[in-house]
């Protein structure tokens, strides 16, 4: 099993590769753990955080032409790039996908998607077994209940899984704020998709910029 501890259990940019499976219109519409607005959202940040710190990001679909293409928020960070679509729900079994991932040569895998108890857990549980370090990222998951994703996490992390979430993966990514090639890749990430921080950030700039009244 992966060493849950230590530093070199840190996740690293220069070590990680990104799958995003099944951001759907089908899946969204039955999606019932996470607010809709959130997941797309969360999704979105990752895929930003994961072009920002040029982590090799694989887009995987699952029926497109009945389930519907990857959501665009996504499929917009990655201008041109190929979706691999499946007819396997299991994405792991998938060679083309696999192939994709292993090309990378890295071996702390990244992985988000929809259902988070059939899409995710499926793949992330093999994967596990295979001896690859497996991440989770739940909150840019979702399934079809409360309990569905919960239960697929206790699962996932029974299996050898780590669980985190999107931002607190870009912060482990950055890890020093003097790495200044990707804090301001970072500070958009704040200001776009993390609401209450990216306004007290913007808040916090313009009380900065503000001059102080002269006295008399």
């Amino acid at each position: 099993m992966i060493p849950r501890n230590g530093l070199d259990s840190l996740l690293r940019p220069e070590d990680s590769v990104l799958v995003l499976i099944d951001h759907q219109p089908y899946q969204l519409t039955n999606l019932n753990s996470h607010d809709p607005h959130m997941a797309v959202n969360n999704a979105t940040g990752l895929a930003k955080a994961a072009k920002a710190f040029s982590v090799p990001t694989i887009l995987t679909s699952v029926l497109a032409d009945r389930g519907g293409l990857i959501f665009p928020q996504i499929t917009d960070v990655f201008p041109g790039q190929e979706v691999i679509d499946r007819m396997l729900i299991n994405t792991w079994e998938d060679q083309k996908v696999v192939d994709a991932v292993e090309k990378t040569g890295r071996k702390q895998l990244i992985i988000a998607g929809l259902f988070t108890e059939i899409c995710v857990a499926m793949p992330a549980i093999q994967a596990a077994g295979e001896g690859w370090d497996v991440t989770v990222i739940t909150d840019a998951c979702g399934g079809v209940s409360v309990e569905a994703h919960e239960v697929a996490i206790q699962r996932m992390i029974a299996a050898g899984c780590n669980m985190m979430t999107w931002m607190a993966l870009a912060c482990e990514w950055q890890r020093d704020y003097t790495r200044a090639e990707t804090l301001p890749a970072l500070i958009e990430l704040l200001k776009d998709h993390m609401a209450g921080s990216g306004m007290a950030y913007l808040w916090e700039q313009q009380l900065l910029n503000t001059p102080v009244p002269s006295e008399g």
